[in-house]
């Protein structure tokens, strides 16, 4: 019984961003797959967790071939060839994903060791899951006790003393560049969860002038105006990109907005002052060609990662107390579990019904 309950798919982990790109699900088409894969006989159960670090799909199968078949169906949805994947893939069966589960929502699985964004996620793919009818007794078993345990971890260690944001880093990065942020010119482009926090952390380090630009002008408006910011219709970054200093990506684009040829223009009328590209998106926002140009430095998020990694470090010893407070919570939690699946699978087998 211990392969019924599995996770398979692709992360930061054994995946670089180049390849992550590839098998990146926009929020429509994972929605379509989502709902493909759950019609497949061999599945009983599903949750998709879909984020710019990972795709993975955690499952509880009605035949051993369900991972293969989710591996082939997606494989295919993305043109990705299934020797290619499997280069990357994690692949796990039993307690040990549930394990990458629980350590996954705590944070400790990150490329921003104890960062709080992949909480939120790993519920907003949970509640994808009860959307689409595809979570039953063993995956509303396993989510709610994850989301205590990662809850428990966070309150009784220290992994988020001194934890290091994606936007936090952005900053820092920033004031590496340019000193003090007090006079730069700072251009947002999206107006998302990620976008908003970035921007509050650049004003927190006293940045001088903020911009923000989006698909939707009013939800770009919005935003600045609770920031005390400006707001830019999407379209003028073709012809304004040279007024700024930062340019933060944070779109929800497929392809990218800031090319090769747009920074070639805006660094025309800004020979000799730095222009900061940072990309937070997957797929990427910013053509890899333009970190090739003169005075312009592009950062994406596996460049901001390495960036913290000396933070990470710092916190090891913290990372080894929540992951063995999380094995402790496994080894309660799988047994629950494993009663659970062989009741189900004695009840009422879904394959080949």
């Amino acid at each position: 019984m211990n392969g019924a309950f599995f996770v398979i798919g692709a992360s930061h982990q054994l995946a670089p961003i180049a390849i992550r790109e590839r098998l990146a699900l926009p929020g429509e088409a994972a929605g379509r797959l989502h709902q493909e894969l759950i019609a497949l006989p061999e599945v009983r159960e599903l949750a998709l967790l879909n984020t710019c670090n990972r795709v993975e799909f955690y499952g509880v199968a009605a035949h051993p071939t369900a991972p293969a078949r989710i591996q082939d169906a997606f494989c295919a949805h993305q043109r990705f060839a299934v020797d290619e994947f499997e280069r990357f893939r994690l692949d796990l069966h039993g307690r040990s994903a549930l394990q990458h589960l629980l350590e996954v929502a705590a944070g400790l699985d990150s490329q921003m060791i104890g960062e709080t964004e992949i909480f939120g996620q790993v519920k907003e793919a949970y509640a994808a899951a009860q959307a689409h009818h595809a979570a039953g007794p063993v995956l509303n078993r396993v989510f709610q006790k994850v989301f205590q345990a990662a809850k428990h971890v966070r309150s009784h260690t220290a992994i988020n003393l001194g934890q290091v944001s994606i936007a936090n880093v952005a900053v820092e990065l920033a004031r590496n560049i340019f000193g003090n942020l007090a006079t730069a010119q700072v251009l947002l482009l999206g107006a998302g969860d990620i976008g908003e926090k970035t921007a509050r952390a650049f004003q927190n380090r006293g940045a001088g002038t903020l911009t923000i630009s989006s698909r939707r002008l009013e939800r770009a408006m919005e935003l600045a105006v609770s920031l005390g910011a400006r707001a830019l219709p999407f379209e003028q970054r073709l012809t304004r990109l040279g007024e700024f200093d930062i340019v933060v990506c944070a779109t929800a684009a497929t392809e990218a907005v800031v090319t090769d040829e747009l920074v070639g223009a805006a660094m025309k009328k800004r020979p000799v002052r730095p222009l900061l590209l940072i990309d937070l998106c997957l797929p990427r926002n910013v053509e890899a060609a333009a970190a090739k140009r003169q005075n312009v430095f592009v950062y994406n998020l596996d460049d901001l990662a390495k960036i913290a990694d000396e933070n990470r470090r710092a916190r090891e010893a913290e990372v080894a107390k929540c992951r063995l407070i999380l094995s402790d919570r496994a080894d309660l939690l799988w047994p629950q579990v494993e009663a659970q699946l062989a009741a189900l699978a004695a009840a009422a087998p879904k394959f080949g019904a």
